[in-house]
């Protein structure tokens, strides 16, 4: 039984308009939506671990009355529905009112532990939100939201979490490549979960509409229920904790090699979240300039490398919409924390991928040359660094690293200096003082052997929509132990994605923009 406490309706104005229609929202934090029912809504995959956290016994989510729920026919006692009010800079440029267009909240559920876990349900219907949009969505990204944001959690990424993913049987119109030609697709409806999903974009819409009230409302709304250690301090020391939020969030894409794609500030969350799986892609063969956004192939705004970099831009843009509540003080300081917690971060995660106990003057420098061989060899990210443990024999360390090669002539053209970059390597490793076989062991912890590359999850799609769901749960069984060697379990492929990279002069050891 889920017992819910509605606090973000209960604590924050509603919108008076009751109609589901497009339209501006003004002077309020939610719209009241009932999610639209679907024709034959069937179970497809779950989270086990976050029924669980929610104190969901097993079967529970398979009884039709509850299934009903979440696919968006049913409602259940305590649930609330709605949709929320926020805005956004896109691309670089403010949107203006954006909101919730294709998510329904459902409500807020306590726990047992007293954790607060806000259940929404994306593709369950149009909102006021949704402009010229059906507020459906396709088993498709459905299915790639469910799986990235369980891998992400099992990374060690902070993330928002699955539930459920329920087939609508229905059919959505999409075009899938944006070049005219939609296709009827599979519909179906995930239900993500987390603590909040607070956006910087709803701090910017007040702010823009220059309703003060509301802005400080949301302020005090978030700090009560999200940051309560931070009740009665200055709005800098709070907003310096979003900063190195958000910092640390960064530091832990850049070590997974994970690429958000669309890191616009509607999809920014304020707890330093992974939120919004879109166009998201994990680095191949290594190369700071690639995005997994094909309507960003031009621009590249949001490419691997300038990720730190956006991130600071973002926050910018929320401290401009802070300081309307501070005047006179200067937010802008706290932005340095941003930095510093980024940096501290990333030079935490990667001398644990190289296999130093901490990070010291001149291991950027050696870094730098790894990045610069490692995007002219083409080489694997994921695969170059769970190889790189094994560099004590001098012989066959090549050998292991050219697991990670695509090409050989790529290969061929980096190898020497490969071998003249592990002789540094192999110096730096001996100021550690540690033992071979503890040093692999420590590596392995920080460099996964399983990420949910582009083929992987393709494939669970492919078999998704020919109705074969058994493979969503072999993947992720994979994803869920992403850093052990896992026997028997796919090994790695070369695949490349089908759509082109360029190299872009990025560099991921600076944030500042």
């Amino acid at each position: 039984m889920l017992i819910f406490d509605n606090a973000f309706c209960r604590e924050l104005p509603g919108d008076a308009d009751e109609r589901n229609v497009a339209r501006q929202v003004h002077g309020a934090c939610w719209s009241r939506v009932m999610p639209t029912p679907v024709a034959a809504p069937r179970l497809l995959a779950y989270s086990r671990e976050m029924a669980g956290r929610l104190g969901l016994q097993e079967g529970w989510l398979g009884a039709p009355e509850n299934l009903a729920a979440f696919a968006g026919n049913a409602i259940l006692p305590g649930m609330e529905p709605y949709a929320s009010c926020y805005g956004g800079h896109q691309f670089g440029h403010w949107a203006g009112q954006l909101g919730d267009g294709r998510a329904i909240s459902l409500g807020e559920v306590v726990n047992e532990a007293g954790e607060r876990w806000e259940l929404q349900l994306k593709g369950a219907g149009p909102t006021p939100f949704s402009r010229r949009a059906d507020g459906r969505a396709v088993l498709r990204s459905s299915l790639r939201e469910f799986l990235c944001s369980e891998a992400m959690h099992h990374l060690g990424v902070p993330t928002t979490r699955a539930l459920t993913l329920v087939g609508t049987g229905e059919e959505v119109l999409r075009d899938m490549f944006y070049d005219g030609h939609p296709e009827l697709e599979p519909g179906a409806v995930v239900c993500r979960v987390a603590p909040s999903f607070l956006r910087f974009g709803h701090f910017e819409l007040p702010a823009a509409r220059g309703d003060l009230a509301l802005l400080r409302r949301l302020v005090d709304f978030a700090v009560l229920h999200h940051f309560p250690a931070w009740q009665g301090k200055p709005l800098e020391d709070w907003f310096q904790e979003v900063c190195e939020r958000t910092g640390r969030l960064v530091a832990r894409w850049m070590q997974v090699g994970f690429v958000h794609g669309v890191m616009n500030t509607d999809n920014m969350s304020l707890l330093g979240l992974t939120i919004d799986y879109g166009p998201y892609g994990w680095v191949e063969d290594f190369d700071p300039g690639w995005t997994p956004n094909t309507t960003d192939a031009a621009g590249r705004r949001y490419c691997f490398g300038r990720q730190p970099e956006i991130a600071r831009w973002n926050l910018e843009r929320l401290a401009e919409a802070l300081a309307l509540l501070h005047p006179g003080g200067d937010l802008s300081s706290s932005l340095r924390h941003y930095d510093e917690a980024y940096h501290a971060e990333l030079a935490r995660l990667f001398a644990g991928k190289l296999g130093w106990v901490e990070w010291k003057d001149g291991d950027a420098e050696l870094l730098g040359e790894l990045f610069e061989l490692m995007q002219e060899g083409e080489l694997d990210m994921t695969e170059f660094f769970r190889q790189l443990p094994h560099v004590d024999d001098e012989e066959a360390a090549l050998a292991h690293l050219a697991q990670a090669a695509y090409r050989p002539e790529r290969w061929q053209g980096v190898a020497m200096g490969l071998h003249a970059w592990l002789g540094r390597y192999r110096q730096r490793l001996a100021q550690e003082g540690l033992a071979a076989g503890a040093r692999r062991t420590a590596m392995n912890t920080f460099n996964p052997r399983y990420v949910l590359r582009n083929y992987l999850a393709q494939q669970a799609i492919d078999a998704a929509e020919a109705g074969d769901v058994s493979r969503i749960e072999a993947l992720l069984e994979v994803l869920r132990r992403p850093y052990e060697e896992q026997p028997g379990q796919e090994a790695f492929a070369a695949k490349r994605p089908e759509w082109a990279r360029s190299r872009a002069g990025c560099s991921m050891l600076s944030c500042s923009s």
